[in-house]
């Protein structure tokens, strides 16, 4: 083990490195607060950084589908203090096979957050609201984008005079911003949407339906990202979510002549916002039936927002055909209100976007899409001071089995 000071940060490693001033274990002992674990794994299929949340992953060598894995071997020979920093979420690995891998040592993460919002359509607008209502204390400002200006306008003035008037709330200012301020925060929220079906409209999914479109839309603020050296959380709440996260991957790391130079988004920069509806979504349903309500405090969902969403009646009493059951309901969730005549719209945007992205703000356990191995999952996770942690789950081999078919066609969509 190799022990550094790069700046004012310890650092250790399983790797020598020549450029960095090496110092003793002793001095390394004592550093409160977060340390920095260096290592080296493969470009494509690897986080730039992330939580050390087990021993485990000191000696990962590749990244896949297993990291939502409980790990069969803890035994490893760590010193103690080490393990202590595990336990307590104070270890921060890096991947230094990113050119930019130096400037995840220099963030420093705010103690409330900007967040600036483009497309106030009807996701965007009901999102926002929730950000109003709940973001008060994780959120300073909110900024609004729209080409529509008269649709900024009012959505500046309506949300602004939200207000409970005799009890000390505090509320994130909502402002309106020009696209050139769009990177100017924390984190950025895409909710701009194209070809969204009308109601009646027969479309088999609805998500996938829109990908092209939305790709496009996508591609030109994952561009303006890298222009502007973003170095926030690139959150993608229009549909497919998860496609989307990797377009914006993809996109943000072409240069000028369309070749990959990887100086864009890293990927665990960015985040897609479209399973806590589907979870709600299950909840729902599972509620009406008395064997399945052990949802809620033993299911799980995982994966995409559509086609490859798994819904698990229980972890630990996985039953294959209530869990199927469920995960046909949910699919069919945003049909049923279409039928009645109406955009499945309120859910999702307060369920996947509002809810989930305060919780993402506060370091709390939500749904989101993450990347895992080259791909955009989604699965139960946190954001910590030291990075992104995964749930790691003991899951039975015929629901993992289903997980690695949804990651196969994840990976071969894009």
């Amino acid at each position: 083990m190799f022990f550094y000071k790069i700046g004012n940060k310890v650092a250790f490693s399983f790797i020598k490195y020549d450029k960095f001033c090496e110092i003793s274990e002793s001095e390394a002992v004592n550093e409160s607060g977060l340390v920095y674990f260096l290592t080296a794994l493969p470009l494509k299929s690897s986080r730039r950084s992330f939580s050390i949340s087990d021993p485990s992953l000191l000696y990962l060598e590749n990244e896949d589908l297993k990291l939502i894995l409980e790990p069969t071997n803890n035994d490893f020979d760590i010193k103690n203090w080490i393990l202590s920093k595990i336990n307590s979420r104070e270890i921060m690995a890096i991947n230094t096979n990113y050119q930019s891998w130096e400037s995840v040592i220099e963030y420093a993460s705010p103690t409330k957050w900007k967040v600036n919002l483009i497309g106030l359509g009807d996701v965007g607008g009901m999102l926002l609201t929730g950000l109003r209502l709940l973001g008060g204390d994780c959120i300073s400002e909110i900024g609004i984008y729209s080409r529509s200006i008269k649709s900024v306008t009012r959505w500046e003035l309506e949300t602004n005079q939200i207000l409970d008037p005799f009890n000390d709330v505090n509320y994130p200012i909502v402002k309106s911003i020009s696209e050139d301020e769009l990177f100017n925060c924390h984190m950025f929220v895409f909710c701009a949407s194209k070809n969204v079906p009308k109601v009646g409209e027969n479309v088999d999914d609805v998500r996938l339906y829109q990908l092209e479109g939305n790709s496009e839309i996508i591609k030109r603020y994952a561009h303006m990202a890298r222009e502007n050296n973003f170095t926030g959380i690139f959150a993608v709440v229009s549909d497919p979510v998860d496609l989307l996260c990797k377009v914006a991957l993809i996109e943000s790391n072409k240069n000028s002549e369309g070749a990959m130079d990887n100086n864009g988004l890293s990927p665990d920069q960015i985040r897609g916002y479209g399973l806590g509806v589907m979870n709600a979504r299950a909840a729902y349903y599972a509620s009406r039936n008395p064997i399945t309500q052990s949802y809620f405090s033993e299911g799980r969902a995982f994966g995409p927002h559509g086609q490859g969403l798994v819904i698990a009646n229980s972890i630990e009493n996985y039953d294959k055909e209530l869990s199927e059951y469920l995960t046909e309901k949910t699919l069919k969730a945003n049909l049923e209100v279409r039928n009645v005549g109406y955009k499945p719209f309120i859910a999702p945007a307060l369920s996947s976007g509002a809810l989930s992205i305060i919780n993402t703000i506060k370091g709390n356990w939500h749904y989101s899409a993450t990347f895992i191995g080259g791909v955009y999952m989604g699965a139960k996770n946190r954001l910590t001071n030291s990075g992104t942690e995964l749930e790691r789950l003991n899951l039975p081999e015929p629901l993992y089995e289903k997980l690695e078919d949804t990651f196969e066609r994840l990976a071969k969509s894009i």
